[in-house]
């Protein structure tokens, strides 16, 4: 996820209702902005229903709001990028010793961190695919590799569902529940308190409990659009 406030926003949101769902969270790797913001922030989520709900929140967010600094009281608008991905299994994809280089490093944080004085940070890189991990979040090196590791393999098994996706055009119709990440899906409106979801043009006039985690409309409203949409096609069929 991307952009300063708003992705740290998005990211409290998704851990509150992750929570609220007794699923649990591990941060895999923040990247900080140096101004109480995350330029990017990878979490893994693991609980039964986990992917089959967070897989709608793919795609990007649009934040409409005045800033503080803003003198004019005019709007402005900044988005940020959902990627959800499953867990692969070590069935799913096999990564090859030679395609992966394996960095280790010390961890790195902001002022005021607690910064690690052991090589405990692993960085992996895909040769193959240019793909590059970074994970920093525990004290054990081994942790961290195993982490970034299930990270790998998941990318790798998105590429793979992705390429899948796009060699089937009749399952292309629906966008919804796809994934696309560069379709924008929601629009976030502070100045009007409300949430739109562009996919089943539905608005929430309850932003401030949907940015606390209170996301079970949106998402079920989804759920419910997606698999009318699958009922229709098994009947055109």
């Amino acid at each position: 996820m991307r952009q300063p406030f708003f992705a740290s926003e998005l990211y409290r949101m998704y851990v509150n209702y992750a929570e609220a769902q007794r699923w649990k969270v591990e941060l895999i790797s923040v990247n900080e902005n140096g101004i109480g913001g995350f330029k990017e922030v990878v979490a893994m989520i693991t609980g039964k229903g986990a992917y089959s709900k967070m897989k709608y929140e793919s795609g990007v967010h649009r934040v409409q709001r005045v800033p503080e600094t803003e003198s004019g009281g005019r709007i402005h608008t900044s988005t940020a990028t959902v990627a959800v991905m499953p867990e692969a299994e070590d069935v799913d994809v096999v990564i090859e010793d030679k395609d992966v280089r394996i960095d280790v490093m010390r961890a790195s944080g902001n002022g005021g961190q607690c910064v690690n004085t052991t090589d405990s940070a692993v960085r992996l890189t895909h040769m193959p695919t240019g793909i590059v991990i970074y994970s920093q979040t525990e004290k054990s090196q081994l942790q961290n590799k195993e982490k970034a590791f299930r990270l790998l393999r998941s990318k790798l098994y998105d590429i793979e569902l992705e390429k899948r996706q796009n060699s089937e055009s009749e399952a292309r119709r629906s966008q919804i529940g796809t994934g696309d990440r560069s379709e924008k899906i929601r629009t976030y409106n502070f100045p009007q308190g409300r949430v739109t979801d562009h996919r089943i043009k539905l608005t929430l006039y309850k932003i401030d409990s949907i940015m606390n985690g209170d996301i079970y409309e949106l998402l079920d409203s989804l759920i419910a659009a997606d698999q009318a949409e699958k009922l229709a096609r098994l009947n055109e069929n």
